[in-house]
């Protein structure tokens, strides 16, 4: 699955501001700080980060989404953090499960 169709699933099936218009322009303004969701910003940051990504269409694996999005989890678990980050990020991870999981059975059904 590449960053764009991960993307693309979480924002047309949650209510996560997931994208900030296309996936080149949310691309662009996670790394540039931009975002129109701060927390999903920073999120998008880390697993751009984490896989090297040059462009939304690089290939992701789930552990290398999860792995980076671990530490921003534990800053807004802090007492001190906002809560609606904290919902945040944990709605992103269901959501890339989620996304990963529609893939794997979808890649079952073409066989």
């Amino acid at each position: 699955m590449t960053l764009a169709e991960l993307l693309e699933h979480i924002d047309q099936n949650t209510d996560l501001p997931a994208l900030d218009g296309d996936a080149q322009a949310t691309f662009d303004k996670a790394l540039q700080g931009a975002h129109r969701a701060e927390v999903i910003g920073e999120v998008i940051r880390s697993v751009v980060e984490r896989n090297a990504c040059e462009d939304p269409q690089c290939e992701l694996e789930r552990a290398n989404v999860v792995t980076p999005i671990g530490p921003i989890r534990l800053k807004y678990m802090a007492d001190d953090a906002p809560v609606e980050g904290f919902r945040m990020v944990e709605n992103f991870i269901r959501a890339v499960d989620d996304a990963f999981n529609d893939e794997a059975l979808r890649r079952r059904k073409e066989g």
